[in-house]
């Protein structure tokens, strides 16, 4: 007999189709809320009686006191700066001089009332808002967690933020100087491990600013690897491959020609599991074309031919089309689209690199290929706003992300530092190394979902089916683990304990209905 790992594992596979696509309810996206789970028409809370995130926790109550601390504006622009070189571990970086400024030291206290009453507080930076309720005794409890050189270390790196956001290079170079020595990326703690990789991002940015290099370099191959590991020991990529699966399916039931284009395919991991159901549909298999995207043609040749060979031992129709461009830097007329077919557009949005160029470029293309559904899952994390904004809320996210790693992984697992360095390192170096309109020249959209909502989309409920899918996979992880997932608003969304970090959605174009 199987054991209940087994039929979960299985079951992923079975996606069934009981609600058509033609009579699922559209509904409109709401304005961005301070929560980031809102108030859900169904809740699968899988983690009863677990405490708060150790470290994610640490950080929001930092992150108050920094924006309290901040200089005025007027302040910033009344300093009166002189430009000298500083010298340090072969690091040379134009320094202003740091008598004038400093992140005020008061942060390094304790930040929670020592009587244990109940603390309050909510800030707004950039358009984001962070509410946050803290029950008597549990921040105490979270002290007990976080050591105090872990708190000194964060508070560090939130003034060394500071610093940057105001154009201190000299100081912030001080400052990365002080905390490469403190925190090593193997270190036993989430919180040296985050600060670690935070601090050699913000270095590469120092330098950066300086020498005037915006663009990062990106091993594909070594990514890839690392997403393969991610994929087997998180449901994060699960959950946006098989919620991402069936949507496709309802909207391809009963088409005999269908079209999916992957805007960033990456080594095609998701599709064999929806080709194995195409292929045994009861009305027979469609016919299958696949425009895969992405930024190396020999990756992309390599992936085509696994897909293809596995499209041919199942007997599924299949075509594969290369295009190594960025989506939106193309014209409509490079897509291979052809009468009759209908067309899915999929997009699993990743902060290791800018995957589809310019977004206005990429919603007007969008727009003009009108596709039958497009199906996103991203990351609730934005991309917009100034360097300060993008650095405390991926401080925050990318903290959360840590410690559900170090909640499943010990510290000196190979897979886990393999996840943290090759892939989360990453998305952290280009979110505040490079990414950012500052940085790029280009404005990106903070939710590519209220977007499409302005734009010529409407929004299709996450089907039950979904719902379905996505619980299979959290049931191969024990609820100790602390993942949960919150159905609402037409969405469905994976988190860590209590914040939210893939979203799930589908579109379907006015036009195409």
């Amino acid at each position: 007999m199987k054991g209940a790992y087994e039929m979960a594992h299985g079951a992923l596979d079975l996606i069934q189709l009981h609600e058509p696509w033609d009579h699922c309810a559209s509904v409109g996206f709401p304005a961005p809320i301070s929560n980031p789970f809102p108030k859900p028409v169904l809740i699968e809370n899988r983690c009863v009686n677990l405490e708060r995130n150790e470290l994610s926790e640490w950080v929001e109550h930092v992150t108050k006191q920094l924006i309290d601390d901040l200089p005025d504006t007027e302040t910033h622009d009344s300093l009166q700066t002189e430009t000298r070189m500083v010298f340090g571990d072969n690091n040379i970086v134009p320094s202003l001089l740091g008598d004038h400024f400093r992140p005020k030291k008061s942060m390094r206290r304790s930040y929670f009332d020592g009587n244990g009453e109940e603390l309050q507080w909510s800030h707004e930076l950039g358009g984001h808002q962070a509410n946050i309720t803290e029950k008597e005794g549990s921040a105490r409890s979270s002290m007990s967690r976080i050591d105090e050189n872990g708190l000194n270390l964060i508070t560090l790196l939130l003034e060394c933020a500071v610093a940057i956001s105001v154009d201190h290079l000299g100081e912030a170079h001080r400052m990365l100087l002080e905390l490469t020595q403190m925190a090593s990326p193997y270190g036993p703690s989430c919180a040296e491990r985050v600060v670690a990789y935070f601090s050699k991002a913000m270095g590469s940015r120092v330098i950066n600013s300086w020498l005037g290099i915006c663009s990062p370099l990106i091993n594909h191959r070594s990514v890839h690897s690392a997403f393969q590991v991610f994929n087997n020991v998180s449901p994060f990529i699960k959950f946006a491959h098989f919620t991402s699966n069936q949507a496709i399916l309802e909207a391809f039931q009963r088409r005999d020609s269908v079209h999916i284009i992957d805007l960033d395919i990456m080594q095609g991991l998701q599709w064999p599991a929806l080709f194995h159901i195409l292929a045994t549909r009861i009305e027979g298999p469609p016919q299958v074309r696949m425009t895969g995207m992405g930024s190396s043609m020999e990756v992309l040749v390599e992936t085509g031919k696994q897909l293809s060979n596995f499209a041919r031992q199942l007997g599924l129709p299949f075509e594969f089309h290369p295009i190594a461009k960025k989506f939106g830097e193309i014209d409509v007329s490079m897509v291979p689209l052809r009468r009759g077919e209908t067309l899915a557009v999929h997009w699993l949005q990743h902060s290791l690199y800018d995957a589809t160029g310019p977004d206005w470029k990429t919603l007007r293309l969008l727009e003009a290929l009108a596709p039958r559904v497009i199906t996103l899952v991203e990351q609730d994390i934005s991309h917009g706003g100034s360097f300060l904004d993008r650095f405390v809320v991926s401080l925050h996210y990318y903290s959360t992300l840590f410690d559900s790693l170090g909640a499943y992984l010990p510290c000196d697992d190979a897979g886990r530092h393999r996840i943290e360095h090759c892939l989360l390192y990453r998305e952290i170096n280009n979110i505040v190394a490079i990414g950012g309109p500052a940085r790029s020249g280009e404005d990106k959209f903070r939710h590519w979902r209220s977007e499409l909502a302005k734009s010529s989309f409407m929004q299709v409920a996450m089907s039950g089916n979904s719902l379905a899918q996505a619980q299979l996979i959290l049931n191969m992880f024990p609820p100790a683990h602390g993942y949960n997932l919150v159905q609402g608003d037409g969405t469905l969304r994976l988190g860590w304990k209590d914040t939210s970090l893939f979203t799930a959605s589908a579109w379907t174009s006015r036009a195409s209905r």
